[in-house]
């Protein structure tokens, strides 16, 4: 069955629950918070929740890289960043002097190899220290439009880093923009954006602050940037001679010979560098040796006859001018000359695809070594600088440049088919490492590539989910690149696996528009399986339905539920069919179609039954239940959440069954028995304690404080409210305000009553008093 979670999609949430606990008047009193309308009259009024706020103590994000040790000139860059900063953001102050509230924009902008992120984090270094309210960081990954990641990637980052929970993280772009622009909007902040491919890459991710700096590097200018934000561009050229001589003395000494190399380097940094290293490597370096071989290079003009052969790469073609360049060729053939043969293949069979970073256990599968071959060879690419080792990882990173280099060469020594090889092995080592992680996120749910069969009998591979969910996170970009791979290779039987051992990545933390972009290529590879494997295709429809559910966008979704459905149909897979309805029900329970929900889930529940699948039944009962509940029919619903409630208990699975009594909890309480919803409510939230579920905590109060209010009790429902607003202040919910402000209108009616039943008694008290005086002497006497 669809496994959306731990027990599918929320009972209905705060927002729904608001609405039934509150009456609206056209008249507002007291504290507002949120967005106000004023208006002479109003037909409907609509109050969104706010955004998301700062969970509180989060600390203050600061995710700049390490910039490097050897670094030269670019003093003239420094001076005039700063200059600018000076005269935009005066130090110590908070507002802006110019630019119509827009943050202070910088673009450096030059050839690939020039520099361009040594700068970019020298600059940021120079300068945090008067942007302490955070230092934020993103490789967009610009150098072709194929790798430039999507600016809803960078928002979800940006967001989490500056303390936001993810449960509140919004899946839509429009909706991420608006709370970055919200969060950031009074905090002086300094962003790093390298590589950029596009203006358009690059907007969403300025900080709304005017008193914020942003430094953004591309091997464009960004014009529309200079016209939108007055960005101040400046250009990067190479280094000039003395600069390139002193960075190449850094790394490797020097001695005779080294302007010349200096001079055959072209002013390139990455040239210098690799240079530098190969010196760095002798106990005496040669300048005059290294020159010669640099003179004597050219063979990657040699290099190249079979690159179209594999695929079209007219865009990176453009992106890879720069290598092109004799200085740069030349330096990079020295230093890939002088690699053991054991590191040149490595090297060459693990750039084949633009991957975010290289891993021992991806390198080993391309090369088909050891693992711990593998991890030997990249360090010594690392020394010889062809690879960037990342700080405290076992992860490398390799500059386009370089990659395509590689790529070039691994196209003319190991051939077209050597290549197709060591994608595919590269392939099929990312998808059996998926699926084991996979595996231990959503160990309850079914599968259909045989990469889940050969787990069957053997040990987790992880810990626990939540391990297991961090490496498919590291992993999610190198995934992607991994479908686009099989998908470009014509590997359609792993396209598609690779996509269904992504599902508990997407379905736990989103990232909604790769999920997409993937699951859209596995949907048509699993179109051209039909004959192999005829289930394929309504599964990937079946996850990219959820994909649309998440942003909201209704119709896309119903369409890939119904056609999965078809697919499951066709094919004669009951358990896919089963899920595909069920899931379109979910769908219907979002939209609050209760009555066309409810037809689905027991449309559903007989195929599951075919199948005998305890646990999609246990699901579709509760699902059913909340349906009902919706539709009003309480006592149906009751009776339904109870028996969902004995099916949760035999699986058993405490979190879903905890989420049952939640349902059953906010059905008593509909149907007027709210006393009799203490029973399950109290033993949902000491299973949501142990299971440390803050956010269901704090849903649970505010049924609690609901179930006080149908019963009249102020007082217990005052005590949930705090409970509610105290865990909600603890997650930066966007239902912080309307708690606080239900709360606070509470506190306020029960001052007044309190007051009031004070000037009752002082009146009362008051009347005593006179007629005391009234009465005569001696009838007090006698008494």
């Amino acid at each position: 069955m669809a496994d959306t979670g731990p027990g599918g999609p929320p009972a209905p949430g705060p927002m729904a629950r608001a609405r039934e606990a509150v009456s609206t008047r056209n008249d507002i009193s007291g504290t507002v918070y949120g967005a106000a309308v004023q208006a002479h009259s109003i037909g409907m009024l609509t109050i969104q929740e706010a955004a998301p706020a700062i969970v509180p103590g989060a600390p203050v994000p600061r995710t700049l890289p390490p910039g490097t040790r050897h670094f030269v000139d670019r003093d003239s860059v420094l001076a005039e960043v700063a200059g600018l900063l000076d005269e935009a953001l005066p130090a110590g102050g908070t507002e802006a002097t110019e630019g119509g509230g827009a943050p202070l924009v910088v673009v450096l902008w030059g050839p690939g190899g020039v520099g361009k992120t040594a700068t970019a984090l020298r600059l940021a270094a120079a300068l945090r220290s008067r942007f302490e309210e955070g230092q934020l960081y993103a490789n967009l990954r610009g150098a072709s439009a194929a790798t430039a990641v999507t600016p809803s990637e960078v928002l979800l980052r940006f967001l989490r880093d500056l303390g936001v929970h993810p449960e509140y993280v919004p899946a839509d772009q429009d909706a991420q923009e608006s709370v970055f622009r919200t969060v950031t909007a009074e905090r002086r902040l300094l962003t790093v954006l390298d590589d950029a491919h596009s203006a358009a890459q690059v907007r969403p991710l300025l900080a709304a602050s005017p008193s914020s700096l942003a430094i953004v590097t591309s091997r464009t200018d960004l014009g529309r940037l200079v016209v939108e934000y007055g960005a101040h561009v400046i250009r990067l050229g190479p280094l000039g001679t003395p600069d390139a001589v002193g960075l190449l003395a850094r790394l490797g000494g020097t001695g005779p010979g080294v302007e010349a190399v200096a001079r055959r380097c072209g002013g390139m940094p990455l040239a210098l560098c690799a240079i530098g290293a190969r010196a760095a490597g002798a106990p005496q370096p040669d300048w005059e040796l290294l020159e010669r071989e640099m003179a004597m290079s050219g063979g990657a003009d040699d290099t190249r006859g079979g690159e179209s052969s594999m695929r079209d790469r007219a865009g990176e073609q453009e992106a890879s001018a720069d290598a092109a360049d004799e200085p740069m060729r030349g330096a990079m053939d020295v230093s890939y000359g002088n690699l053991s043969q054991a590191a040149a293949k490595l090297f060459r069979l693990a750039s084949l695809r633009p991957w975010r970073h290289v891993t021992p256990g991806a390198a080993a599968a391309a090369a088909g070594i050891s693992q711990d071959e593998a991890s030997t060879l990249l360090a010594e690419l690392a020394a010889a600088r062809l690879l960037e080792e990342i700080p405290g990882q076992a992860h490398y990173r390799c500059h386009d440049l370089w990659r395509q280099y590689a790529e070039r060469h691994a196209l003319a020594e190991d051939g077209i088919a050597g290549a197709a090889a060591a994608v595919r092995r590269t392939l099929l080592w990312y998808l059996r490492s998926a699926a084991a992680a996979d595996a231990c996120v959503l160990p309850g749910r079914w599968h259909l590539s045989p990469a889940y069969a050969r787990l069957v009998g053997r040990p987790a591979a992880y810990e626990n989910g939540r391990s297991a969910l961090a490496w498919l996170r590291d992993e999610r970009e190198n995934l992607a690149e991994a479908v686009r791979a099989a998908a470009d290779h014509g590997l359609d039987e792993l396209t598609w696996q690779l996509c269904e051992a992504m599902w508990g990545l997407h379905l736990r933390l989103g990232f909604h528009q790769q999920w997409i972009s993937t699951h859209r290529l596995g949907v048509q590879a699993a179109a051209r399986c039909a004959e192999e494997c005829p289930e394929a295709e309504g599964r990937m429809r079946t996850q990219l339905g959820f994909a649309y559910l998440g942003l909201a966008e209704y119709g896309q979704a119903q369409v890939q539920f119904e056609e999965a459905a078809a697919a499951d149909r066709c094919a004669g897979h009951i358990r896919g069919e089963a899920t595909a309805v069920e899931s379109l029900g979910l769908l219907h329970l979002k939209q609050e179609r209760w009555a066309d929900a409810a037809e689905c889930f027991r449309t559903a529940r007989g195929l599951a039954r075919q199948v005998g699948d305890p646990r999609a039944l246990a699901l579709l009962e509760h699902h059913l239940g909340r349906s009902l509940q919706g539709m009003g029919r309480h006592e149906e619903a009751i009776g339904q959440l109870g028996h969902a409630l004995e099916l949760m208990r035999a699986l058993p699975d405490p979190y879903n069954e905890a989420r049952v009594l939640m349902s059953l909890g906010r059905t008593l309480i509909d149907a007027g028995r709210a006393e009799a919803a203490d029973e399950p409510l109290g033993r949902a939230a000491t299973v949501m304690a142990s299971e440390g579920s803050v956010v269901q905590q704090a849903d649970l109060a505010e049924l609690r404080a609901d179930r006080a209010h149908r019963t009249g009790d102020t007082e217990a429902e005052i005590r949930c409210l705090e409970e509610a607003l105290a865990l909600h202040e603890r997650t930066g919910a966007p239902r912080t305000g309307a708690v606080r402000a239900r709360l606070e209108g509470l506190e306020r009616l029960e001052r007044r009553e309190a007051a009031g039943k004070e000037t009752g008694r002082r009146e009362a008290g008051g009347l005593g008093q006179e007629r005391a005086e009234e009465v005569p002497e001696e009838v007090s006497g006698e008494e």
